[in-house]
């Protein structure tokens, strides 16, 4: 099944984010994603979606300063109670925006001599998350980012989420693959989802490289596209690019794939 989100803090951005909900439904989404929500109160967003007629399906745990450059609060072992102040102030947004998964980002570690130290607090973490957000029904995803764009990030590589949901083994743990990160870390994304698509709760994208629309790099979206679409995932797949242009004239995979033709996007 093919169902795409629209990731609302990084498409429809020559808008404020209000007004971004009305552009994603009138460009043809059902749902959007959002990264970090916490500057919009709760209450105002469920309203938003609702006059919109759009689903949260997805946002994140915050992550302190990790896209300014510093370590996140996942994997920080001095922050353990920040992070656990997080997962309560992302379970309050839930009860009320009932997203189907929230994201725990896993963050940096910037003292290479410390990283088994972060990776086991990450681990200790995520299974703190998993545990909170399953007792809403809630299912809890992690992402690998690569390490150009953000140099010291703890999981960059498939085989690394995949040893993580295998040490957890927790029902309500899936994983969040997403297409541009482990495209440039130079991993085979058609490769990975025929083999491991049943293990992923929420898929992202954009091209690669450059990280814009479908068709400004070097990706094959036709095909995977195709393979998400021949497979059992019931998840959202997300638009998490920067437009080119404004973001409705970066929209003709949108387009192609609404009117069925995957093969040409």
């Amino acid at each position: 099944m093919l169902q795409f989100s629209a990731n609302l803090s990084l498409l429809f951005n020559e808008y404020p984010l209000p007004q971004r909900f009305a552009a994603a439904k009138a460009s043809g989404f059902d749902a959007v994603e959002i990264q970090f929500p916490y500057s919009v109160p709760a209450a105002e967003l469920r309203q938003l979606l609702d006059d919109n007629g759009l689903r949260l399906v997805l946002f994140n745990v915050d992550a302190d300063t990790l896209l300014q450059g510093g370590e996140g609060l996942a994997a920080v072992p001095e922050k353990r109670q920040d992070f656990q102040r997080a997962v309560e102030q992302a379970l309050g947004y839930a009860e009320l925006l009932r997203p189907g998964a929230i994201n725990v980002l896993p963050g940096r570690c910037l003292n290479s001599e410390r990283l088994a130290e972060f990776r086991a607090t990450f681990l200790e973490n995520l299974d703190y998350a998993v545990r909170v957000f399953a007792e809403r029904d809630i299912i809890t995803v992690f992402e690998a980012v690569n390490s150009f764009d953000m140099p010291g990030f703890i999981v960059d590589s498939s085989a690394q989420m995949l040893k993580i949901l295998h040490d957890l083994n927790h029902p309500q743990l899936c994983l969040q693959y997403d297409i541009y990160h482990m495209s440039r870390m130079g991993e085979d994304c058609a490769d990975f989802l025929r083999r491991h698509i049943g293990q992923v709760g929420h898929i992202q994208f954009a091209d690669c490289p450059g990280r814009g629309q479908p068709g400004s790099g070097a990706v094959d979206f036709s095909a995977l596209f195709q393979i998400i679409r021949d497979s059992d995932y019931a998840g959202w797949t997300g638009a998490e690019y920067r437009p080119s242009a404004v973001t409705a004239d970066s929209l003709a995979w949108l387009k192609s794939c609404s009117a069925g033709n995957i093969r040409g996007v």
